[in-house]
């Protein structure tokens, strides 16, 4: 995949950024742990946080980059979910490692992004509308309503008492971590249910045409079909 890099591809810009990340956040773990590459390190470690950010959007959009019609339609929203889940599991993870009096920002950090990850979620799921059945119900549903309850209390636990004790914040940081990693599975498990049932993919499709607003091949097929319909009904009124 790194013969070649292709701006409009999502797989290719993913695994520039998944190389270039892997590479600075290597240089930096080792110089932090055995003090090797200082001058690297110093390049490595801004380097390994800004590409942090695309990072944390990748699988988004190589979800979104599907015809699987939850994960397409929810497009625009998925990697802000991702990212703020992303941002919500790292203050989570840092919450829990990191002494109280220093984890002011961690904490932040993890309750800023498991609210912006529930809200995001909310409003995916209803701008889906029916095309976010699956997010809602069956194993997927059951999974997403898991990784809520995760992130909340986790948010709650963390925002209320990790200041002050030490087995709250290793607590909390933990059930926001499982909660973006549920959440995620959540997501994917539900791309399975959306296209299975033809009721996500035959009949939005089928719609579109209906109201106009297919392009290209389905719309041209519609307009042939109607067209033979007319002609056939011409000829037995002849």
């Amino acid at each position: 995949m790194l013969r070649m890099f292709k701006v409009t591809s999502p797989m290719s810009v993913g695994s520039w950024l998944l190389a270039a990340s892997g590479m600075a956040t290597g240089v930096s773990a080792a110089n932090s742990v055995t003090g090797v590459f200082p001058r690297a390190a110093r390049v490595a470690r801004p380097a390994a946080g800004v590409l942090g950010l695309p990072l944390s959007t990748y699988t988004a959009a190589l979800l979104s980059n599907t015809a699987i019609p939850v994960w397409h339609e929810a497009r625009r929203s998925l990697p802000f979910v991702f990212a703020a889940g992303a941002a919500a599991s790292a203050g989570g993870v840092a919450v829990a490692f990191t002494p109280e009096r220093h984890a002011g920002p961690a904490r932040r950090l993890a309750v800023g992004g498991a609210a912006v990850q529930l809200a995001g979620l909310q409003l995916m799921e209803h701008s889906l509308g029916e095309l976010g059945e699956p997010l809602r119900h069956g194993p997927a549903g059951v999974l997403g309503k898991v990784a809520k309850g995760l992130t909340l209390a986790g948010a709650v636990a963390v925002g209320a008492g990790a200041r002050r004790s030490r087995p709250v914040a290793v607590g909390g940081g933990a059930l926001i971590a499982a909660g973006a990693l549920a959440e995620r599975w959540a997501v994917f498990r539900a791309g399975f249910q959306s296209a299975a049932d033809p009721k996500y993919t035959v009949g939005p499709q089928r719609r579109r045409i209906e109201e106009g607003g297919a392009r290209g091949g389905s719309r041209r097929t519609a307009r042939l079909v109607s067209g033979s319909a007319g002609h056939r009904m011409l000829f037995s009124a002849c």
